[in-house]
């Protein structure tokens, strides 16, 4: 179904979440708000303005500041409040061609402060969802994102409608247009920073559409893992090892989030190799993962396989599962084998155990490890295991007890070419796991 036809089915189920919750929690009203411009210090221009998910889930807007979304169980329809100032400075909402608006009662209010004529005089019962504190204690509220509310709210938000995983289908297919331009252009020379801008043409989106920074990391820079620099300049000739792309993009309002890595045209054989080994690690798991699968398993076994490589690479004398067992595995692939995806490119929910927020403990084998949850069908999240060369984290495993047990020569070797990421985005069914990278053609 098209994403029009999906968006209703999508509300209604959003309006039984929130009718249910404020019936459990005796509360008349949710007041959520998309949020306000935020001033930079001591300047006249702000940030780049970034809904509240919790508004986005609602409403498709991404740049409407002072909008709300005010849910109630007396009422049949959610009311959309729409800040449609006389400004000629900004870009004002052109709601006409919004088919979508006759989900809700619509309200434009020309200034921030009228959203008070909207909100009920006696607050104690209403629920202010949001950042902006100070907003909400000048107009009146005493609960401000009580935690029953967001506990409920973020343990729902794991399960994807339809209309959901739809969008973030879509946004798979914007950001897999801005890998295939990256691959293109890496095989022509092009620097990180060139890079990035093939990826912005082929995307039409800006890196402040999206959920995070690019991130476009060619040789050592591979192996920082949230790399923000995008050198201007391109490799000299006989310089050009490695690139690792972790990028995605927006649609709706929900995130697409891609890695690759490719080898270049100064690579040795075997890097290209231990690509294309991690690259069958990510496929493996994503068709390994059941539901009822604690995602702290799928971690346990990614870590076995990357053991496994650092074995079958000489990186590592040890048997594999004593290279989990003694955290060696960690220095080479130091975080976690994915995340939920949806508003949020690291969505939320993924520790909480039920819908009261008791929390999914983490393991005694991965005690920082943040996606805990069993996995069930409409979940969408990412599988991205890698290997990398980071300096200090190698340091410290060089003065640790287990030194003599890696070939520090072959770490060397590789060291040059940073490290290797493979990512893909997942959603679960009951029947199979939908691989949607793989599926919509980036491989």
């Amino acid at each position: 179904m098209e994403l029009q036809a999906l968006f209703p089915i999508h509300i209604a189920e959003m309006k039984l979440r929130a009718d249910h919750l404020c019936e459990r929690e005796g509360y008349d009203l949710l007041a959520i708000h998309a949020g306000q411009l935020k001033r930079q210090f001591l300047d006249d221009m702000e940030y780049p303005f970034k809904p509240n998910p919790h508004f986005k889930v609602w409403c498709p807007l991404s740049n409407a500041p002072h909008s709300w979304v005010l849910v109630s169980p007396q009422q049949e329809k959610p009311t959309l409040v729409i800040l449609s100032a006389d400004e000629f400075w900004v870009e004002q909402p052109n709601l006409d061609r919004e088919v979508w608006l006759s989900m809700f009662h619509v309200e434009l209010i020309s200034r921030p402060d009228q959203i008070d004529r909207l909100l009920p005089y006696e607050k104690s019962r209403a629920v202010y969802l949001g950042e902006h504190i100070e907003v909400a204690q000048a107009l009146g509220f005493t609960q401000v994102n009580p935690e029953p509310a967001l506990s409920f709210l973020n343990f729902h938000r794991a399960l994807k409608t339809e209309y959901e995983q739809q969008c973030i289908r879509r946004a798979n297919e914007v950001a897999i247009r801005g890998h295939l331009a990256v691959a293109e252009a890496w095989q022509t020379g092009a620097s990180e920073f060139d890079c990035l801008l093939a990826y912005m043409r082929a995307t039409r989106q800006g890196e402040n559409e999206v959920h995070y920074p690019h991130i476009i990391g060619q040789n050592e820079h591979a192996a920082i893992l949230h790399y923000e620099g995008k050198s201007p300049y391109a490799l000299l000739a006989g310089q050009q090892r490695s690139l690792m792309i972790d990028a995605g993009a927006n649609w709706a309002g929900y995130a697409a989030d891609i890695s690759r890595s490719y080898a270049g045209a100064d690579a040795h054989d075997e890097f290209a190799e231990l690509i294309m080994a991690i690259d069958n690690v990510a496929q493996a798991l994503a068709m390994e993962v059941k539901p009822g699968m604690p995602f702290a398993e799928l971690h346990g076994r990614a870590h076995l396989q990357i053991a496994q490589l650092l074995f079958a690479f000489g990186f590592c004398t040890m048997d594999p599962e004593d290279i989990v067992a003694k955290q060696i595995s960690h220095v080479f692939m130091p975080h976690g084998i994915g995340h939920f995806i949806g508003l949020q490119v690291h969505d939320v929910g993924g520790n909480l155990l039920d819908e009261r927020g008791l929390l999914a403990p983490s393991p005694k084998n991965y005690p920082k490890l943040k996606t805990t949850r069993e996995l069930q069908p409409r979940m969408a999240f990412t599988i991205e295991p890698g290997i990398y060369f980071i300096d200090s984290l190698l340091n410290r495993l060089q003065d640790s007890d287990y030194s003599k047990a890696i070939n520090w020569k072959r770490v060397a070797e590789f060291a040059p070419y940073g490290g290797i990421r493979i990512e893909d985005n997942i959603i679960m069914h009951r029947d199979r796991n939908e691989n949607i990278t793989r599926e919509l053609g980036l491989y």
